[in-house]
């Protein structure tokens, strides 16, 4: 069966190694030496608003439309846009984190804090993923035409082109 959504499907699997390393980052935090944690923790926040939020934010503008469209109704993607907002929550913890530790090695009572929100950062996007993939797109695949799935991947090169200018 051809998939008419591969690309999202291929966009999310190019962001999971991203994703997985707030993860690793979280298991290592008490090993790595501070300049390599500062570096990751760096490293994660540049992934965060300068890819994740920005799939976040072409979904709710160019994709979930077409969902509600195939699904038949209006805020049947409120949920997803819900976690949309936890994401960036907790992108935004992981800023303030990041701006306590700076370049200097996390002190023992900032572990469990920069840990809860690596992981569940983590969590929340993987699950996030897997409602997309497992709901949203096969619903796609089967309900968009050819021409429509491209008229759904310009809108979503634009909105994220307009993402890339501001």
């Amino acid at each position: 069966m051809d998939r008419l959504t591969q690309p999202l499907r291929d966009e999310h699997a190019s962001l999971r190694p991203q994703v997985d390393a707030l993860r690793e980052i979280a298991d290592l935090a008490e090993q790595l030496p501070p300049t390599e944690l500062a570096a990751r923790l760096a490293a994660a926040t540049a992934f965060l608003h300068g890819h994740l939020l920005v799939h976040a934010h072409v979904e709710e503008a160019a994709l979930y439309p077409v969902v509600e469209w195939a699904i038949g109704g209006m805020g049947a993607t409120a949920t997803m846009a819900r976690d949309h907002t936890e994401i960036a929550r907790l992108a935004r913890q992981v800023d303030d984190v990041r701006s306590v530790v700076g370049s200097g090695p996390v002190r023992p009572d900032e572990l469990p804090r920069l840990r809860q929100v690596l992981y569940g950062l983590h969590a929340v996007i993987v699950l996030h993923f897997a409602k997309e993939e497992e709901i949203y797109l096969p619903l796609l695949d089967e309900r968009l035409s050819p021409d429509a799935a491209a008229r759904l991947f310009a809108s979503m090169d634009e909105e994220a082109a307009k993402e890339a200018a501001a």
